[in-house]
């Protein structure tokens, strides 16, 4: 798996401060997306063992709520294998803290119908995730006044909650 970047102190994306990790790869194109060199598999870094090394440092301070998965797209099936082994050792480092997953898949139409039968990987990534942030960017749909998110179709998706009663459950945050 290859990374566009990883920023050590984000605000923007999920409550508090957080690490976010930017993985490269994206088949979706959305119109105006934020992160186009990122789309490209090839760009950017190959992640390794020392990244890996380098992002549980940056998540060691308590001021640090959690880690966040971004693009290009985490849930491209080259990223999730890259990324299970990394949600597995935060969680096993840090269990208090959250991870949040930006995607432009649909939770229940995507991943629940889709992907959750056909790459097992899926269903342990998941196992790891608290949020889920879901839909493509719409540039059309865009609003300032969105929390967490850049267009009014994607949703705060409590990921754990929402397995456990078998429907979408909403975090607060949606607005």
């Amino acid at each position: 798996m290859n990374y566009a970047d990883i920023k050590s102190i984000d605000v923007a994306n999920g409550p508090g401060v957080r690490v976010s990790l930017f993985v490269s790869g994206c088949n979706h194109h959305c119109w105006n997306c934020f992160n186009k060199e990122a789309w490209d598999f090839n760009y950017g870094k190959v992640f390794t063992e020392k990244t890996l090394e380098e992002l549980l440092e940056f998540l060691k301070p308590d001021f640090i709520k959690g880690l966040t998965l971004l693009g290009g797209e985490p849930l491209e099936d080259q990223n999730q294998q890259g990324l299970l082994p990394v949600v597995k050792r935060v969680k096993e480092l840090y269990p208090h803290k959250s991870i949040w997953c930006y995607t432009g898949f649909t939770f229940d139409k995507d991943v629940l119908e889709s992907m959750w039968e056909e790459n097992s990987i899926t269903r342990e990534l998941f196992s790891y995730l608290d949020v889920l942030v879901d839909g493509k960017y719409i540039e059309q749909l865009h609003s300032l006044n969105l929390n967490f998110r850049g267009s009014s179709n994607q949703r705060i998706i409590k990921v754990q909650e929402s397995l456990k009663q078998g429907k979408i459950v909403l975090h607060e945050l949606n607005n």
